[in-house]
């Protein structure tokens, strides 16, 4: 017999009931905004096929996606001259055919071009499930967690992007954050850059290292320049770039100035004064905060399918990592053969929002709540009375338990205390002659002698009083 003991895998976490519960919060939230603005719900499988993600998300990405070896015997027809030279990389190919999903926007890309024939353009859909990415476990990043996206595709319209603004904005206010960033680039100023550099080839290479800019500072950003192939003339011609100073309009500006001969860079910038526009003619005599909207040349969403705006949140109440990100892709479905249809969507890193709002305390009574009464058990008789009531309560949307065994007071009570129950209705002979049961407040330790409608009627009120 085994004596193994058990443990989780790294990067990955049991949820309690109580912490659940205020997932299910942050999921109802997050949800209940995305369907305000038009968008519908669906769900994708946790597998993919290993060529359907492979590729999507540039070379560093791609070590994150987590293999599924294949059935029976995956040796057997593995590739015998990679398997003895050890060459994991080549023999992926032929031992693993699927992969856990790194994420949920390749997946939404292959759906779309699957179901081309079924959905109506621009389609517009939000999806709520767990990724995987086989990344170096730390505070706020795990190798399981959830994210929340929203896409629309086959609409080349900014007023997307604007609203995209405005969906974070709506949700994380209502989420209890007040201090967040919304950070905003577009890619086509990135390409504008390296195209004044005389580097276009190089764009991913740039854009990878001045991503990291928050993580490894301006000297190991350029440092990892120069590994990857630039030049200190190309760095001189960087440096003012990567550390605009100023408000959006004083970046805007500078950067029209060191563009001015790249199309394709100030294609980027009109873009992003569009969004601008509409973001403040949405807004305009809206009662919803206006958003700490900051472009940040140095955001590149290190993902080769970006081709337009891109957004990054953070939250500046908590050490944190982003809690949020996206941006456009042009050409995200002509991957899967579906050409000239373009995209964009953002996520919510729901397990960072978690996180935070934990450490900060944002979560309501309301998001903390499981059941609010618990019927007692003395004997079977006492039982037997209680089940009509108990039925009365949950018909009446009252979560409602019957302690399920007779049992002595101080361990029903000891239950009650251990989840939290706010109240207790305790009945034995007495409430069974006259009809009026004993309501405890477990919080007050008071009690009251009433009937099962009138405590219907004060477990409703205190329902919607936590609501």
């Amino acid at each position: 017999m085994s004596n193994i003991k058990p443990s989780l895998a790294k990067g990955t976490r049991d949820f309690s009931p109580q912490e659940m519960v205020k997932r299910n919060f942050i999921f109802d939230t997050i949800k209940k905004v995305f369907k305000k603005y038009g968008y519908a719900e669906i769900q994708t499988p946790s597998m993919e096929n290993l060529s359907t993600l492979t590729g999507k998300y540039g070379d560093e990405g791609d070590k994150l996606i987590f293999k599924i070896l294949n059935s029976g015997d995956y040796l057997a027809k593995a590739n015998q001259i990679n398997l003895a030279e050890k060459n994991s990389s080549a023999l992926i190919s032929s031992i693993s055919e699927k992969a856990l999903r790194y994420d949920l926007t390749v997946p939404f890309a292959r759906y779309v071009v699957m179901h081309q024939n079924d959905i109506a353009l621009p389609f517009k859909r939000f999806q709520v499930q767990p990724v995987w990415r086989a990344d170096r476990p730390q505070k706020g990043r795990y190798r399981e967690f959830y994210q929340c996206d929203v896409d629309v595709v086959g609409s080349p319209s900014l007023l997307n992007e604007a609203e995209f603004v405005l969906i974070y904005q709506e949700a994380l206010t209502n989420l209890g954050m007040k201090d967040f960033t919304i950070k905003i680039n577009n890619r086509k100023i990135l390409s504008g850059i390296a195209e004044i550099i005389g580097k276009p080839e190089l764009i991913i290479d740039m854009t990878v290292a001045i991503d990291k800019l928050d993580k490894i500072g301006l000297d190991g950003v350029i440092k990892e320049l120069l590994d990857r192939g630039f030049t200190d003339a190309d760095i001189d011609k960087l440096k003012p770039v990567i550390l605009l100073e100023g408000n959006n309009e004083t970046k805007l500006a500078q950067l029209k100035e060191v563009l001015a001969n790249s199309e394709t860079g100030l294609k980027g910038i009109e873009e992003l004064e569009q969004v601008y526009s509409y973001v403040q003619n949405l807004l305009s005599g809206s009662q919803l905060k206006f958003p700490d909207l900051e472009l940040d040349i140095t955001l590149a969403r290190g993902l080769n399918y970006y081709t337009g705006c891109i957004f990054e949140v953070k939250t500046n109440e908590a050490a944190m990592g982003s809690i949020g990100g996206g941006g456009r892709y042009d050409d995200l479905t002509g991957m899967f053969g579906l050409k000239g249809l373009t995209g964009v969507g953002i996520s919510f890193g729901a397990d960072r929002i978690y996180d935070v709002m934990d450490e900060l305390e944002l979560f309501p009574e309301s998001a903390t709540a499981g059941t609010t009464v618990l019927i007692s058990n003395f004997d079977a008789q006492a039982e037997l009375y209680a089940l009509p009531v108990l039925q009365q309560f949950r018909e009446a949307g009252i979560a409602a338990e019957l302690y399920p065994a007779s049992a002595k007071l101080k361990k029903q009570m000891g239950y009650a205390d251990a989840k939290s129950i706010p109240y207790v209705i305790l009945i034995g002979s007495d409430e069974m002659e006259s009809g009026k049961l004993t309501l405890k407040n477990m919080q007050s330790g008071s009690q009251q002698q009433l009937n099962a409608e009138e405590i219907t009627s004060i477990l409703i009120k205190e329902i919607n009083g936590a609501d």
